[in-house]
């Protein structure tokens, strides 16, 4: 029996970008446009009303993207956010990150690995561009030249080995049934992962971890 389609909210006050995304999206039978808007306030009663799966956000529209992503992540943390974006800036996808998003996706990519982007996302594996996340692990490895320890030294046998499965693609919950470990263990596990690596998100983790061919 085939699973119900996944539910997606897009929010950008491009109605031709916006409109032509929509389409997109529809045209994979595992996606379903269930609501569009164009500011931040159409995004939180959008998903107040719709309660989707994903919520895709532009960063620079009325009202805010990364304001958005943080009061949605407050209020439905079960719905999983998406910036969908033309800006490059580091900071801004290091706030999208620190927000809530499990996924940075730049404007201009193809149907195709848009929807395998979203369905990675809702399935808790995140996703960055290609581009941007060569940049973003150049970035921290210029940063960790600077240190004499390397942070993935500092790590536990176990904590090596469920970053290896985060880098991966691997969801908590997926991770957990690897090891034969409850969920709220492996988070527990990442939160002490993060802190020893000085990294925001299980995104840089992941990207540091396959850097250092874990």
């Amino acid at each position: 029996m085939q699973n119900d389609p996944l539910r997606i909210v897009i929010v950008d006050d491009h109605p031709l970008f916006r409109d032509g995304v929509a389409r997109s999206i529809n045209e994979s039978v595992d996606l379903d446009v269930v609501g569009a808007g164009e500011t931040a306030a159409d995004a939180f009663a959008l998903v107040e009303k719709e309660l989707p799966d994903i919520v895709c956000l532009d960063i620079s529209m009325p009202g805010g993207g990364i304001e958005a992503a943080r009061r949605i992540g407050t209020e439905f943390p079960q719905v999983k956010i998406v910036m969908l974006t033309v800006s490059e800036a580091d900071e801004d996808v290091a706030a999208a990150l620190d927000a809530g998003a499990l996924g940075y996706i730049l404007k201009g990519v193809s149907a195709t690995q848009l929807s395998d982007a979203l369905l990675g996302i809702a399935a808790e594996r995140s996703y960055i561009s290609p581009e941007l996340a060569a940049r973003l692990l150049n970035a921290k490895n210029s940063r960790m030249s600077r240190e004499e320890i390397d942070p993935i030294d500092t790590l536990t046998k176990r904590e090596e080995q469920i970053l290896e499965l985060v880098a991966k693609g691997m969801s908590n919950k997926e991770v957990g049934g690897e090891l034969n470990l409850q969920e709220k263990t492996i988070k527990h596990y990442m939160s002490n992962i993060l802190q020893k690596l000085h990294v925001r998100n299980r995104v840089e983790a992941a990207l540091m971890a396959r850097e250092r061919g874990l």
